[in-house]
């Protein structure tokens, strides 16, 4: 199993910005199988690629199909830059 950490930040293209980001983490933070990270700037996710990667695709399509446009800023960087050795 390949680990991964992710940066991502949404900047929704309207003035109603908070529901857009707050739903997008709140539906990350569902999925048992990723650890969530977030802060004031960004939300780091963290588990394997593959599941982290399909998950990315599905809430991202959701954000869009339900908010509209907006930008998507995402750092993708191989292993769980946490320090955890099995998680």
């Amino acid at each position: 199993m390949m680990k991964t950490s992710v940066d991502i930040s949404l900047y929704p293209l309207n003035s109603d910005y908070i529901p857009a980001i707050q739903d997008f983490i709140d539906r990350v933070q569902l999925d048992p199988n990723v650890a969530v990270k977030r802060n004031d700037l960004t939300t780091q996710i963290y588990g394997d690629y593959d599941h982290v990667m399909d998950l990315l695709k599905v809430e991202i399509r959701h954000s869009w199909q339900v908010y509209g446009s907006g930008v998507f800023t995402v750092k993708i960087l191989m292993g769980d830059l946490r320090g955890l050795s099995d998680e």
